[in-house]
């Protein structure tokens, strides 16, 4: 079975109560071998520490297990704070690397709070940030999947007003050659693609707008010229339900709300997100921290097992540690 490593997310939130109930989730039993990453305080008594001291034995490890990360509580659940933004970085750093040295097939990210980072001293936008600075890479984006829909973002989490200014012709063009290319690598052979417009109708040939002629259709001729089968600009309040019926393998989205809107319409509790571009396989589930109910019991864990199943399916082969 994979090996699969699961931060626990931001402790003030659900993370940790949806990574425990995953930990007893009958569809992961006997589909994935999870390391979850966390302070040992959350730790089920049932669930053994993940035995570190061989180079091996981390790829041998038998069912779930757990690898304790630094511990900064006592936290206030549901409360945004330093402490827990602390121990999500903690998690996330030892996930990272995992991954990074190939002792995890694939990381799953439970969700954390932005403005926790920022308190501990990481002032980015999320997760997806940080994954592609630890990387060194400089071309990567979130790919959100609900149901047969999949989009691509061109821009992730900032005001609407800034995004309106960031959205460019040669970005635009970046993300339909890498959606392309990450479809590819996910088993669709000839990706057929389009792109969300800009304005109501695609701008109506420009009667509501120029920027779908302007911005969007030279970056959609020149990925057709690069030999990319993709349509567009397509009208946002039809693109994503005929994607969602297969006219499309991929979308293009300009914005996050775009994106994540039809998403969690269409599939509010299996939607995950991948992150392409990195050297491992990243999946997280569509929701935040949810800090309103964290504590109470109430939290569904079933997104974050869609997550694991998804990052499972898509998990390389665990490498043994090198000897030191």
């Amino acid at each position: 079975m994979p090996l699969v490593a699961l931060t626990i997310g931001d402790t003030a939130g659900i993370g940790p109560e949806i990574a425990l109930h995953a930990l007893q989730a009958p569809a992961l039993q006997a589909a994935v071998r999870l390391v979850v990453l966390g302070p040992e305080r959350w730790r089920p008594s049932h669930v053994p520490l993940a035995d570190v001291s061989r180079p091996d034995a981390l790829s041998e490890q038998q069912g779930h297990a757990w690898l304790a990360t630094s511990d900064h509580g006592p936290i206030q659940v549901g409360s945004v704070q330093r402490a827990a933004g602390l121990e999500s970085l903690a998690a996330l750093r030892a996930g990272h690397e995992l991954a990074s040295a190939q002792q995890v097939g694939a990381l799953v990210t439970g969700p954390v709070s932005k403005e926790a980072l920022r308190l501990a001293g990481e002032a980015v936008e999320g997760q997806t940030e940080l994954l592609g600075r630890w990387c060194a890479v400089q071309r990567f984006e979130m790919l959100v999947i609900a149901g047969r829909l999949r989009t691509m973002l061109c821009t992730r989490h900032m005001p609407l007003r800034q995004a309106l200014l960031t959205v460019t012709t040669p970005l635009v063009l970046d993300r339909i050659l890498l959606l392309d290319e990450s479809l590819r690598g996910f088993g669709v052979p000839t990706p057929r693609l389009a792109v969300c417009g800009w304005n109501p109708h695609a701008g109506e040939n420009g009667l509501l707008g120029s920027e779908d002629q302007d911005i969007l259709a030279p970056a959609i001729a020149a990925a057709r010229a690069r030999g990319v089968c993709v349509d567009g600009p397509v009208s946002p309040d039809s693109v994503f339900r005929l994607a969602a019926r297969g006219e499309w393998d991929g979308v293009v989205s300009l914005w996050h709300d775009q994106a994540f809107i039809a998403a969690k319409l269409l599939d509010p509790e299996g939607g995950v997100t991948v992150l392409c571009g990195l050297p491992y396989v990243r999946v997280s589930p569509v929701h935040g921290t949810a800090m309103d109910i964290a504590g109470k019991g109430l939290a569904d864990p079933t997104n974050l097992v869609s997550a694991v199943l998804q990052a499972a399916a898509w998990a390389r082969p665990a490498i043994p540690a090198a000897a030191p």
